[in-house]
């Protein structure tokens, strides 16, 4: 048995991933000399590991619902874990690029993942689609003619937010994120469009689980609403500690904080808590609906936005390989068809903008428990309608 049929199989898939290394997904069992092949790079161990889990499944259910095929032609999907480390994963991807010989590299879902691999992807005239990160230096100035974006540029949510609580009339803000640039990039969003009191500005480590500080200082702030921005741990623990303080009267409004990643670990603790979003599994159109069903009997757990935005990638892929009759070798027909932007979104309409980040609707979500027990956000109401992100102007390409 030779290298890569051994690596088809699916007990060879798990280990790979649980190891840090790459496995060819089960989902394209034969490779086929005419396959279209796909490098899908994402956070598959260590603290990010749910993230990229979702990111992954949700590219391989859009695969599975395009009978294994994109444009017409057979896919071969080479599983990429990062291991949230730039230099592997620059390595691993160009050992893709360069040994495999692959057509496509989706995925990616930190931001410094995508920093890291972006020139090598671009250089090589080879086209990289995000499906979730979307830093500004790559909106903006840094934008290529060989990177898309299924998902958004990250400054959107945070700014849908701002938007919401301006809207909701609320004029005292506590305001609560973890110390680093993401965090930063999360205050300026909100702030770019809420316009009252920020009552406080509490930065804490990436590392810290316990805000039973914070808390105290929200109880004695009396704010209108708290907006946070705490991703992964830091939202599971943030959650459950302000439910447990009896702070559950004062809105809490947030970004990545309660979604489908962390609310098995929250559960009741995030009821009614909010989020922004372009999508929810509450969607009532067929495309979303079906993937939703069909996503849910697979992998047995509800899907998040990281796992629509890779379903939508595979979509995206597939009509523009479809619009060029199946060549991925002509680059410049293939931008071409990229651009059209004419793939069906579990989102509904949009369009991609000049930039190729996408350019759509944003959500405000409420966490709700279903019939069946499970945990899941849904739509409250749109907050912004075909909104573009502020980077696109400073986009010049070739």
């Amino acid at each position: 048995m030779n290298r890569r049929s051994f690596l088809t199989t699916t007990a060879a898939t798990a280990t790979v991933a649980a190891t840090g290394g790459f496995a060819f997904a089960p989902s394209i069992a034969r490779a086929q000399t005419q396959a279209v092949k796909v490098a899908f790079v994402g956070t598959l161990s260590g603290p990010g590991a749910a993230l990229g889990t979702h990111l992954r499944d949700g590219w391989l259910a859009g695969v599975t619902r395009l009978n294994n095929q994109l444009g017409g032609r057979a896919v071969e999907t080479l599983v990429i874990d990062d291991e949230l480390k730039p230099d592997v994963a620059v390595s691993k991807v160009r050992a893709a690029l360069e040994r495999d010989k692959v057509d496509f590299v989706v995925g990616v879902v930190f931001s410094n993942m995508l920093q890291a691999i972006v020139r090598p992807v671009t250089e090589s005239n080879t086209f990289l689609i995000t499906a979730n990160a979307g830093p500004s230096t790559l909106a903006g100035k840094g934008c290529s003619p060989f990177l898309f974006s299924s998902a958004y540029q990250n400054d959107q949510p945070h700014a849908t937010m701002g938007q919401a609580a301006q809207d909701l009339g609320y004029k005292r803000v506590f305001i609560l994120v973890p110390n680093y640039q993401a965090g930063k990039d999360a205050v300026a969003g909100f702030r770019s469009r809420y316009k009252g009191e920020v009552v406080d500005e509490v930065y804490v480590p990436l590392s810290q689980l316990d805000f039973s500080t914070e808390v105290t200082k929200i109880a004695a702030a009396k704010p209108d609403a708290i907006f946070t921005f705490m991703p992964g741990a830091l939202g599971v623990n943030l959650v459950r500690q302000y439910r447990q303080a009896g702070l559950a009267n004062i809105p809490f409004l947030s970004t990545f904080t309660v979604d489908e990643s962390t609310l098995p670990a929250q559960g009741e603790s995030a009821l009614d808590f909010y989020t922004a979003a372009t999508w929810a599994p509450n969607f009532d159109n067929p495309h979303s609906r079906r993937f939703v069903q069909e996503f849910e009997a697979a992998y047995g757990y509800v899907p998040s936005n990281f796992a629509a935005h890779a379903y939508d990638a595979a979509h995206m892929l597939d009509a523009a390989i479809r619009r060029t009759k199946g060549d991925v070798a002509d680059k410049a027909a293939l931008r071409t068809a990229l651009e059209a932007g004419d793939f069906p979104s579990v989102r509904g309409a949009l369009r991609l903008g000049p930039n190729h980040f996408p350019i759509q609707d944003f959500w405000l979500c409420k966490v709700a428990k279903r019939a069946d027990g499970k945990f899941q956000t849904e739509t409250v109401r749109k907050v912004l309608s075909a909104d573009a992100d502020g980077y696109a102007a400073s986009c010049k390409m070739g």
